[in-house]
């Protein structure tokens, strides 16, 4: 091969780069990341009565608030995901038969977006007076709100 041959830089491909994108989405997802959790943090431990007002009450009136209910689904997308895509770039340093590494890649993505579904579900879902019944501990508070 001649000297001029092996100066000529190989051709950049065309498309979106996923892997830059992946980089530049884990640097931001962890910066929002720090400032939902510490402000989850702040809210639930050092305001009020501090940790000792958590109790399922508390939790579902946190969750009868729109500006909670998105603050904590946030965090939860933020953090899977977050979490799945560095769990990928290990899987795919680390595992070298290509097979296995797709299964693995797959299997985290599954994971992720199911635990998305279902954490998003409880989140808009959730009812605090559902299954009370007449000799449980929340039956007068159900029956103040009308439930």
């Amino acid at each position: 091969m001649s000297a001029q041959a092996q100066l000529v830089a190989p051709r950049r491909q065309r498309g979106v780069n996923l892997e830059k994108w992946g980089w530049v989405f884990m640097r931001a997802s962890g910066v929002l990341l720090v400032v939902l959790i510490f402000g989850h943090l702040f809210v639930n431990l050092m305001l009020g009565e501090g940790i000792h007002a958590l109790d399922f009450a508390f939790v579902a009136g946190k969750f009868a608030s729109p500006f909670w209910q998105w603050w904590d689904v946030l965090m939860l997308w933020l953090a899977l995901i977050h979490g799945a895509n560095g769990m990928r770039t290990v899987v795919n340093d680390y595992v070298t038969r290509p097979t296995v590494r797709t299964a693995l890649v797959w299997a985290l993505g599954l994971a992720a977006a199911l635990l998305i579904i279902l954490g998003t579900l409880v989140v808009f879902t959730f009812d605090p007076c559902n299954g009370v019944f007449e000799d449980g501990t929340m039956w007068a508070a159900c029956q103040a709100m009308g439930n």
